[in-house]
């Protein structure tokens, strides 16, 4: 998960990279072993075999599915796809294909990030309603009568009926509020 959201930080800056290597006369093959050198770091070693594959076998599509089986990233996965698309169709108009990409994946990041920010209140209320009532009863422990009341076996067994409810609803609070892992629909 955290590889995962480290790369979704770094293609909108790879493509940009990728953008930039067209606009200079590249080809999309070599716009993308150019990445080794040129691009994020975390994508470099995946971009060099990709170069090298594509050297020695000179087939752009099969060196796109080792590509895509070596990130084993949806995002990757559609950046692939995208440019497997754009060397299949070709012609002047794989720039504006390149920017509006990267421009969906920075708007995709942003989106990602509120709903994991949105996601952290979340955490933090599930956290909170399973202290206060502790907090509480931390509180009402200060006076000798309710030490009393759960002194007794009852009242042990209360406590602990109470931390296992705790437990399990703080669980299930999360579970409910984790957001989704993005699926890999395109791998082949």
């Amino acid at each position: 998960r955290r590889r995962q959201v480290a790369l979704r930080d770094v293609w909108p800056e790879a493509i940009d990279n990728l953008a930039s290597a067209v606009r200079a006369g590249m080809s999309l093959p070599e716009g993308l072993a150019a990445l080794a050198v040129r691009g994020p770091v975390e994508l470099r070693p995946a971009f060099a075999r990709f170069g090298a594959a594509y050297r020695a076998s000179g087939r752009f599509g099969d060196c796109l599915d080792t590509l895509e089986t070596d990130l084993a990233d949806p995002v990757g996965d559609r950046v692939c796809e995208t440019m497997r698309m754009a060397y299949e169709v070709g012609g002047s108009d794989v720039g504006s294909v390149l920017r509006t990409l990267s421009e969906l994946l920075r708007s995709d990041a942003r989106t990602r990030a509120e709903l994991e920010t949105r996601q952290g209140w979340i955490v933090n209320a599930a956290r909170l309603a399973v202290a206060a009532p502790w907090a509480v009863l931390l509180l009402l422990g200060t006076r000798s009568t309710t030490l009393r009341a759960y002194d007794s076996g009852r009242g042990a067994m209360l406590l602990m009926i109470g931390a296992a409810i705790c437990v399990a609803a703080y669980r299930l609070m999360l579970r409910i509020g984790r957001l989704p892992d993005e699926p890999r629909v395109l791998s082949s």
